[in-house]
């Protein structure tokens, strides 16, 4: 598990290091600067001529140091300082300073093309406004141009805390971050325009870390440790059973998707409660599941049903018709289990205005952003403005586990976020919420609290995500291929386990 700071306190962090440690700042720059530099080594660029763009700020004077180190190796380098001589900070104008005296080449309107790598230092994760006048121009032209480009920090013009864009923002081929990342990395415009971030130390540590008015937690390989234990004396009662309400006439592709999922999470019983048009579809596409059909008793039917299951998973593909809405309601006013709602049951939630706050058992919302908007009586814009405040605000006024979909999912208990940093752009494909569901009900019937699953499937359906685009590449890869990708996951975490 890591940490991810907003941009406060990772400046606050910065602050304690300096006062608190007696590490001086020019000390943090040099190691900044030391990073970036082996980074872009290690990158494989082409430092046949480098362009290092700087800005006034602390973020330019890490710049400036790389640009010194760089021509100190005889790498042949240049400057375009953007900035403002009067705005620039102490620690800035000292390190432009070094660099003239050494004679490096400063340049005000280079021809961007001739250069093979771009160093952009305009911005930190500070910023808080949007991209004016020559600043605006010069990431403009860093856009267009052929050259490998590293960010320091996080991409000049994306917002540390939100990820949005403050008007343009530069599309780094790296992004080289220090001690903490932000969630800006991940979130919004700023996972695509982060690209790949690497973390590095420059003397920042976790007793720097201030009593964080707003941190982060995100998972890594190491987390699926977290999957439940599979004894040797388990059974398939004992192993979790899985109620998935899914499927309308003749539509369950979304049934078969979760119903797979689940399984392959580990699951020991599946039941899909469906249309009876599904029934030889279903069986004849997961022969495992068990397939019980909606009848006109249907509430005896679903009585029996949530007082066998472990969890209830529902919405896939049900559609919007008033017996679904029935069903749902008796779901929330029966259920005695953790309840899933995803897809049309969140739709039916938001056409009818339900409320879900006030039920005794955990319930859960996975929307993708058009469900939440419609949640939230708010738009799509307004959602992406602040990805966090709209999961955390949403799940403490509902009482729900908020699982916000998007390229960098939030999962949200009200009080405490995840965000997560698997997966990639060819999960963008139908069907593979229909699987996220799935592997969230599978460990949820597992005994993991609602919470805890939430997180853990998220991360394990980015993984096999990232496992799926490995095979089968991002643009051609499907929904059943991230169930194909959660096998391969699970067996590597497995052995991994059994290593231990």
């Amino acid at each position: 598990m890591r940490i991810l700071l907003s941009k406060e306190d990772m400046k606050t962090c910065d602050q304690n290091t300096i006062e608190g440690f007696g590490v001086p700042s020019c000390v943090l720059m040099e190691r900044a600067a030391l990073a970036c530099v082996d980074e872009l080594y290690r990158s494989g660029a082409a430092l046949d001529r480098v362009l290092v763009i700087c800005g006034s700020g602390n973020n330019g004077g890490d710049g400036f140091a790389i640009a010194r180190l760089l021509f100190l190796d005889q790498v042949p380098v240049s400057i375009w300082f953007v900035g403002k001589e009067q705005s620039c900070t102490d620690q800035t104008r000292h390190q432009k300073e070094i660099c003239e005296k050494y004679g490096i080449t400063f340049c005000s309107n280079p021809e961007i093309n001739e250069y093979t790598v771009i160093v952009d230092a305009l911005f930190g994760i500070g910023l808080s406004r949007d991209i004016e006048a020559s600043y605006r121009d010069a990431i403009g032209r860093i856009n267009e141009s052929p050259a490998f480009v590293l960010s320091v920090d996080i991409p000049s013009g994306i917002d540390g805390n939100t990820g949005v864009i403050r008007g343009i923002a530069v599309k780094a081929d790296l992004t080289v971050t220090f001690a903490f990342e932000q969630p800006g990395h991940y979130i919004g415009k700023g996972r695509a325009c982060t690209k790949e971030v690497r973390v590095r130390q420059i003397g920042i540590t976790k007793e720097s870390l201030p009593k964080c008015r707003k941190s982060y937690v995100c998972y890594d390989s190491m987390d699926l440790r977290r999957l439940p234990e599979r004894l040797a004396t388990e059974n398939k009662g004992s192993c979790g059973k899985v109620l998935l309400i899914a499927g309308s006439r003749d539509m369950c592709g979304a049934a078969i998707l979760s119903a797979r999922a689940a399984y392959r999470s580990g699951a020991g019983y599946v039941r899909i409660y469906t249309d009876e048009h599904n029934q030889s579809a279903l069986f004849q596409s997961i022969p495992e599941a068990v397939v019980s059909c909606i009848h006109s008793n249907w509430k005896r039917e679903l009585e029996n049903l949530l007082a066998w299951a472990d969890v209830v998973a529902v919405g896939p593909g049900i559609g919007m018709e008033a017996q679904k809405l029935d069903i749902l309601n008796y779901v929330l006013e029966h259920a005695d289990i953790p309840v899933i709602l995803d897809a049309d049951a969140l739709n039916l939630v938001a056409r009818h205005n339900l409320s879900l706050d006030g039920y005794s058992m955990p319930v859960a919302v996975t929307p993708h952003l058009g469900e939440m908007a419609r949640l939230c009586r708010s738009t799509i814009s307004d959602i992406s403005e602040d990805l966090i405040a709209s999961a955390e605000i949403f799940a403490k006024e509902q009482h729900v586990i908020c699982v916000l979909k998007d390229a960098g999912t939030v999962v949200s208990n009200g009080s405490e976020s995840y965000i997560n940093t698997s997966g990639n752009s060819g999960m963008a494909t139908a069907g593979s919420g229909d699987v996220l569901t799935g592997v969230f009900a599978g460990l949820t019937a597992q005994g993991m609290t609602l919470f805890e699953a939430a997180k853990l499937a998220v991360f394990l359906h980015g993984c096999a995500g990232d496992a799926a685009a490995r095979k089968y590449g991002k643009r051609s890869m499907t929904a059943n291929d991230l169930v194909e990708g959660l096998i391969r996951v699970l067996a590597d975490a497995d052995d991994k386990n059994k290593c231990k």
